[in-house]
């Protein structure tokens, strides 16, 4: 799994002209589903995100998580994410899970979060949508669960 993660003082989504969702302060997050990813590759992207310390304190460092501050979550799902610009000039997006594969896990990251206390929005899976973001900094980090730290053992 893939996310970009945009810290944001507000942002909403528009399907077919109706506003579906909207946040104030707090993360939107740009999610990609892998082929042959699953339910913990979900939970692991999920707690990274919420426990990811991009938030200025009082000295203005990056020391507040979204759950320091109580901030909410925009989730989009977005397969281009995968996209593969290796060969020539149209991407491929072979790497990307089909969406039968994809929606559950996307629901699964999206759990994590509220089960972590974190009120989460989201846009319409499958949907053309429009998302307006206010880009707070700007902020933005980019994570792959198949890169983030595993768990120590002993």
């Amino acid at each position: 799994m893939r996310a970009v993660i945009q810290r944001v003082r507000s942002a909403s989504v528009t399907v077919d002209r109706e506003r579906i969702a909207d946040i104030g302060r707090g993360l939107v997050v740009l999610l990609g589903v892998a082929a042959g990813d699953g339910p913990e590759d979900a939970s692991k992207l999920a707690r990274k995100t919420a426990e990811l310390r991009i938030f200025a304190d009082a000295t203005g460092r990056f020391d507040l998580s979204l759950l320091d501050i109580s901030g909410q979550a925009l989730v989009v799902s977005q397969f281009t994410l995968l996209a593969d610009t290796r060969k020539g000039r149209r991407p491929s997006f072979t790497r990307a899970a089909p969406p039968e594969e994809a929606e559950p896990l996307v629901d699964s990251f999206c759990a994590t979060l509220r089960e972590m206390g974190i009120d989460v929005a989201t846009g319409r899976f499958g949907a053309r949508m429009l998302v307006e973001i206010q880009n707070d900094g700007p902020v933005t980090i980019v994570l792959d669960s198949d890169e983030l730290e595993r768990p120590r053992r002993g």
